[in-house]
């Protein structure tokens, strides 16, 4: 059987039960309850709702076969669900670890003599939050992907208004299997004490710095990452250098960063300046003016000094803000260059495999290779704002969402036997694509970090790395034909060592608040630090105008601390 079986299988006997019944036309279309799909007819619809199917055990594959051999009995010979994921070009095992998944318990099934075959759909977006919008729209017409695959920070609202499946009892059943994951990630995929989401990945969120702009500005970066990590290089120094950077022809610019949003690269400002979002005595969220004005002071003197450029938020991601971070001087025949960038681990493997790079040689643009970027770039923590303060990082989790609706395009839905079997079965498809070598490729490929310890260990075994290299884990092939590209161009052990060295910033990792109404207290941020990086308002100018939309919006200032 072809795909991994890192959850171990015993061979079940083969039930196999026939039950015939006749019944007319209208009969059977009423008993579809608006399910799509063809489907048989099975005693337990014919006199009324279908027999309960089997609870979960925890023993994935016992669990697999029954819910396989539970459909089979009721007439169901095809399940379809649809997957919904978003992310950058090599994040695609968020939607493909699922189809891989699918095709497992297939596998399983076939193999003993199970004849139901799950069809999974796709639906791929390049940017996380037009997928949300995408999800919240389409589940109002019943049109919503099944599994969601996106960041923890959309749970709280989703969760609140009814839209994702609790899984807390199936979790709880599996506890023995997720007591390998790291407990701050599960815990992050938690709204109100219950979990709806499944950690498929993290991220740290590194300060790059270009080495060959240090080594023209004769600064030695030997050390750094530790003076970074012990505190004693701030952001006051972030600044003296890229004002050096500058002046001395080195870079165009001292700083770049992230396009359009406050959420989440640059609130990591305010954790580094000692400040807080959020308050869990009160439930409420949290403007630390403080905080936020020394955010802003930064920001501000940066673009005032021309170290920073004064659009940044409006920079478009493939042709300004990454080929500016990995490209040469201008004066050199590049795009224009940059000292420092605040970035994502992902970073790392998107500049190996998008053509972001005008190489001045031939005037043309290609991707780096993972030695040019092992060369170009060195990493260390998010420094502290200020003296005094201690360095951070942020994740970001992102998790496997299951809709509440899961399984209506399939039959008699309306069953809540059927329907729960639909749910169940979704459940167990997180489960097997939640397997440490699923995990463990997507992170090599992405760069982002694994979510299990198991995974984790992968990364560090060169046997299994040099099957990755080689195509030879196993995927199915339709599975493989999508990530083969992304795998040669990936999976180097310089990328793999990469992720390694960056594993221990997950120690100083904070996450945004899991609210309901933190996306939209992102934007008035955003909108804040534009209007101050353009030099439209002051940072004090720009503290007053979040505290002043946040009094202005009912929900928000019901649910807004200001402090400070």
């Amino acid at each position: 059987m072809a795909g991994r079986r890192a959850i171990s299988r015993s061979v079940a006997a083969v039930i196999v039960v026939v039950v015939i019944i006749v019944a007319g036309a209208a009969a059977w279309l009423a008993s579809r309850g608006g399910g799509g799909g063809a489907a048989t007819t099975s005693a337990g619809t014919a006199g009324g709702a279908a027999a309960a199917p089997p609870e979960l055990t925890g023993n994935f594959t016992k669990d697999a076969l029954a819910i396989g051999r539970w459909l089979e009995e009721h007439g169901v010979g095809q399940v379809t669900y649809t997957v919904m994921a978003a992310g950058d070009p090599n994040s695609v095992m968020r939607m493909y670890g699922i189809v891989e998944a699918a095709e497992d318990i297939n596998d399983l099934w076939s193999e003993n003599g199970v004849n139901v075959k799950i069809t999974i759909k796709t639906d791929w977006s390049p940017d996380f939050k037009k997928q949300y919008d995408n999800f919240k729209s389409k589940y109002e017409l019943g049109e919503n992907g099944d599994f969601f695959v996106n960041s923890y920070i959309y749970i709280a609202p989703l969760a609140s208004q009814g839209r994702l499946l609790d899984l807390t009892p199936w979790v709880q059943k599996y506890q023995g299997y997720f007591s390998d994951f790291f407990q701050t990630l599960m815990k992050a995929g938690q709204y109100q004490g219950k979990q709806y989401g499944i950690p498929q990945d993290t991220e740290a969120r590194p300060l790059y710095i270009r080495k060959d702009v240090a080594r023209c500005m004769g600064w030695d970066l030997r050390g750094l990452d530790e003076k970074v990590k012990n505190g004693q290089f701030t952001w006051q120094d972030v600044y003296q250098k890229a004002k050096e950077a500058v002046e001395k022809g080195c870079a165009d610019w001292g700083l770049i960063h992230r396009k359009g949003s406050a959420h989440p690269d640059l609130i990591q400002f305010i954790f580094a300046f000692g400040g807080k979002l959020y308050d869990p005595q009160t439930g409420k969220l949290v403007v630390d003016k403080v905080a936020i004005k020394k955010w802003f002071q930064v920001e501000y003197q940066f673009a005032r000094d021309g170290l920073l450029p004064r659009d940044i938020m409006s920079w478009d991601w493939g042709t300004q803000i990454h080929p500016t971070i990995v490209g040469e001087r201008k004066a050199d025949g590049g795009d224009g260059n940059t000292l420092f960038d605040i970035g994502g681990t992902w970073y790392w493997t998107e500049w190996q495999s998008k053509k972001y790079y005008l190489d001045p040689k031939t005037g043309e643009r290609r991707p780096l290779t993972p030695e040019e970027v092992a060369e170009k770039f060195y990493y260390t923590l998010f420094p502290a704002g200020e003296p005094g303060k201690q360095p951070v990082t942020l994740s970001q989790p992102f998790m496997w969402m299951i809709a509440a609706n899961a399984g209506k395009e399939n039959p008699h839905y309306n069953d809540a036997n059927y329907r729960k079997a639909y749910q169940e079965l979704a459940f167990l498809i997180v489960v097997k694509a939640s397997d440490p070598e699923i995990n463990a490729i997507h992170s090599v490929i992405s760069a982002h970090l694994p979510v299990s310890k198991k995974a984790a260990n992968l990364l560090k075994d060169p046997q299994w790395v040099e099957k990755l290299r080689n195509h030879q884990l196993g995927l199915h092939q339709d599975v493989l034909s999508k990530i083969a590209d992304i795998i040669d161009k990936t999976a180097d052990p310089i990328n793999i060592q990469f992720l390694a060295n960056v594993t221990y910033m997950l120690d100083y990792t904070h996450f945004a608040p899991s609210h309901p109404l933190y996306d939209k207290l992102a934007g008035i941020f955003a909108d804040a630090v534009d209007k101050v990086i353009r030099g439209e308002m002051t940072p004090d100018q720009g503290v007053d105008y979040i505290v002043q939309k946040v009094k202005a919006d009912p929900d928000l200032s019901a649910n807004v601390e200001i402090i400070g």
